[in-house]
C-alpha cells in the first residue's frame, strides 16, 4: 500500500490509543496527517484492554455526585508516585487531562462515561476517591465502520463469548444469573439474539465494548477526518532536515526505501518495547521472565528511532513495567495464549496464591501490579520460581479461573493440556503441582480455619474498598474470603507478565522529545508507551496508561497544529 502523497503536515507512527489520538487531534485542527502502522490492524494493545481511562478531577464526576479537585488528585499522586522525576509532567496531566477529554468529545467520536464505583488502587492513602476518576468508553457499533471493520484489531478470544460476542461489566451479573432470574434471563436472551443477527453479516459481534470500543471510536474519527493510514509499513529511520529538525520518515519497502516528509513533525507511538528481548534484558529484572500480555508489535521501534535522533531514554523508575499475573495456554488453533488475571478471579472468595514452597506470599486481592511485585520479590523461594492460584470445585464452578469461565462443565480439556492441575485431595494436588505436601496442607489448614469466619489475619484480605469491590458483594461476611475445602481441588500456574513498559523517551509538557541535555528535539513528539511513564512504574489506579496516552496524544496534536511549517 502506498500513501497518497510524499508530503504531509504530520506523520504519526503507531495506531494505538496514543497515536490515533494525536492523529485525530492534528487532523481536527486542519492538518494533513499520515498514520503509519506496521501491522494490518489499528488498535494496538488498547483493543485488547479494558479501555479504562484515569482522568482525575474530570467534570463528569460532578454529574454523579463525586467531588474531586486538582489538589486532591495531586495529593494522591504524591502518596502513590513519590519520586521527584516527571513531577511537572504529572501536574500537566492533572491540569490538562479534562481538557483533552472535552476536546476529543467535541471534535471526534470518542465518548466516555464515568464509572461511579471503581476505587483507586490505594484507597487508604490521602487524596483517593471511591470512583469517578475512571472513565470508560461507550459501546460502539462496529458495523458503522463498514469495510474498515476488518482493520480493527479483534479483542482476545478469551474475553468474548460464543466465538466473538463482547459484553461489558454490567452484562456479566446478568449472564451469571441467567436461568435464576427472569430479568437476567431476558437480558441474556436479548444479548445472544442480537449477537446471532450480527454474525449473519460479520465474522464477529459488532457491539463493541471496553478497549475495543475506544479503539473503534478513534479509528472512526480518523476515517471521518480523512487521515491517510499506511498499514504493514515499518519505519526504518527518521528524516532530519539541515537545521536538525525531524522532518519525515523513511519506510522500508520491497523495492527500497520510501521517504515521506512531514512539515510540522513526527509523533512516535509504537507501543513500547515489551517484545524486544534485548531491551527486556537491559531494563527488566531477570525474574520477570519473557511473558507479556501486550500486542506483539511492541518491539521498541519508537525507542530505537528516538535514540537515533539523540533522544534521552528513561529515568529512575519504581518498576520498568506495569504488571499482571498471567496464565499460559494453547488455543485450539495452536496459537499461544496469555490470560492476564486482572480483576476476574484473584479477589473472589475461595482462592489463594502460593509460591514454589507451597506458602502464601501476598494478599491476593491487591492490584494486579502489586501482586506481581510480590511475585518478583518471592522468586526462587522454596527452590523455584513457580506460582499458583489454588481453589476448590465450588470456586471453579462459581467464578471460573483464568480463561475458564464460570459454570464450565467440561474441564477435562483444560486438565489434559496441563493448563489446569487437578487433585482429588490436597496430597494429590501437591504431588501434581510438584509442591511439598505438608507445606501445602499446612497453608490450606491455616487459611481455612480463619476463612470460615471470613477473616484473613495473615494478609488482611478484603480490608479496603478496592479489594471488596473486586470480591463478591453477595458473599458475607467478607466478599474476598471463603474456605477452600470442597474437593476436587485445582491449581493454575501463573507467571509475571507485563501490561506495558514504563521506560521510554523523555518529553516536555507538550509531548516533545528531549535530548540528554534537556533541550527539545524539534519536530519529534512522543506519546503512549513510547513516552517515559509519568507514573515512574507506579500504578495508582485503573487506566493510568490510557489516561496519559490520550492526554499527551492530544497535547502533541495541538502543538503540531500551532507550530510554524
Amino acid at each position: 500500500m502506498q500513501p497518497d502523497s510524499d508530503r504531509y503536515d504530520a506523520i504519526v507512527i503507531g495506531a494505538g490509543a496514543g497515536g490515533m489520538t494525536a492523529a485525530a487531534v492534528a487532523a481536527a485542527e486542519g492538518l494533513k496527517v499520515l498514520l503509519v502502522e506496521k501491522t494490518e490492524f489499528v488498535g494496538g494493545t488498547t483493543a485488547w484492554s479494558g479501555g479504562m481511562v484515569w482522568i482525575p478531577a474530570n467534570p463528569k464526576m460532578r454529574a454523579i455526585g463525586i467531588a474531586d479537585t486538582f489538589d486532591d488528585a495531586l495529593n494522591y499522586l504524591v502518596n502513590t508516585v513519590p519520586e521527584s522525576e516527571n513531577a511537572e509532567l504529572r501536574r500537566t496531566y492533572l491540569s490538562r487531562g479534562s481538557e483533552a477529554i472535552e476536546y476529543l468529545e467535541a471534535n471526534t467520536l470518542v465518548r466516555l462515561v464515568p464509572v461511579q464505583k471503581y476505587p483507586d488502587y490505594y484507597p487508604e492513602r490521602p487524596g483517593s476517591t471511591p470512583g469517578g476518576r475512571v472513565l470508560e468508553p461507550l459501546r460502539f457499533n462496529g458495523a458503522t465502520l463498514g469495510k474498515n471493520f476488518g482493520r480493527l484489531r479483534p479483542p482476545l478470544p478469551e474475553f468474548t463469548l460464543f466465538g466473538g460476542m463482547m459484553v461489558n461489566r454490567l452484562d456479566i451479573p446478568h449472564l451469571r444469573n441467567a436461568g435464576r432470574s427472569i430479568r437476567s434471563t431476558v437480558k441474556t436472551a436479548r444479548l445472544i439474539a442480537a449477537y446471532a443477527l450480527q454474525r449473519l453479516r460479520h465474522p464477529r459481534g459488532t457491539t463493541l465494548h471496553l478497549g475495543n470500543a475506544l479503539a473503534a471510536r478513534l479509528y472512526a474519527s480518523l476515517i471521518s477526518r480523512k487521515v491517510d493510514i499506511l498499514f504493514g509499513a515499518h519505519v526504518s529511520r527518521l528524516v532530519t532536515a539541515d537545521d536538525g529538525r525531524v522532518a519525515g520518515v523513511e519506510i522500508e519497502g520491497a523495492n527500497g526505501g520510501l521517504t515521506i516528509h512531514a512539515s510540522r513533525g513526527v509523533v512516535l507511538a509504537t507501543g513500547g518495547f515489551s517484545h524486544d528481548a534485548t531491551l527486556r534484558r537491559r531494563f527488566f529484572p531477570s525474574s520477570a521472565g519473557a511473558v507479556s500480555a501486550t500486542n506483539p508489535a511492541g518491539t521498541g521501534d519508537g525507542l530505537q528511532l528516538a535514540n537515533g535522533a539523540g533522544a534521552s531514554i528513561g529515568s529512575p523508575v519504581a518498576s520498568p513495567a506495569y504488571w499482571a499475573p498471567a496464565s499460559l495456554f494453547q488455543r485450539n488453533d495452536g496459537t499461544a495464549g496469555v490470560f492476564p488475571h486482572t480483576v476476574t478471579d484473584r479477589a473472589k472468595p475461595g482462592v489463594i496464591a502460593v509460591n514454589a514452597a507451597g506458602k502464601r506470599f501476598v494478599n491476593e486481592a491487591l492490584s494486579y501490579h502489586e501482586f506481581v511485585l510480590a511475585m518478583l520479590r518471592n522468586s526462587n523461594v522454596g527452590g523455584g520460581s513457580a506460582f499458583y492460584l489454588i481453589c476448590d470445585s465450588r470456586f471453579l464452578w462459581t467464578y471460573g479461573l483464568g480463561r475458564i469461565q464460570p459454570f464450565t462443565r467440561r474441564i477435562g480439556p483444560y486438565i489434559e493440556k496441563g493448563e489446569l492441575i487437578e487433585g482429588a485431595n490436597l496430597p494429590e494436588l501437591a504431588r501434581n503441582m510438584g509442591v511439598e505436601e505438608s507445606a501445602l496442607r499446612q497453608t490450606l489448614e491455616s487459611y481455612n480455619v480463619h476463612a470460615r469466619q471470613g477473616f484473613d489475619p495473615e494478609f488482611d484480605r478484603g480490608s479496603t474498598i478496592y479489594q471488596r469491590h473486586l470480591g463478591d458483594a453477595g458473599h458475607t461476611p467478607n466478599p474476598c474470603v471463603a474456605p477452600i475445602e470442597r474437593p476436587p481441588f485445582y491449581a493454575m500456574q501463573i507467571y509475571p507478565a507485563d501490561l506495558g513498559t514504563a521506560i521510554g523517551v523523555q518529553t516536555d509538557s507538550d509531548a516533545r522529545a528531549l535530548k540528554t541535555d534537556g533541550t527539545v528535539i524539534d519536530g519529534l513528539y512522543v506519546c503512549g508507551n513510547d513516552m517515559n511513564s509519568i507514573m515512574n512504574g507506579n500504578y495508582p489506579g485503573p487506566g493510568i496508561t490510557l489516561g496519559p496516552a490520550l492526554t499527551f496524544g492530544y497535547l502533541a496534536g495541538i502543538h503540531l497544529s500551532r507550530r510554524a511549517n
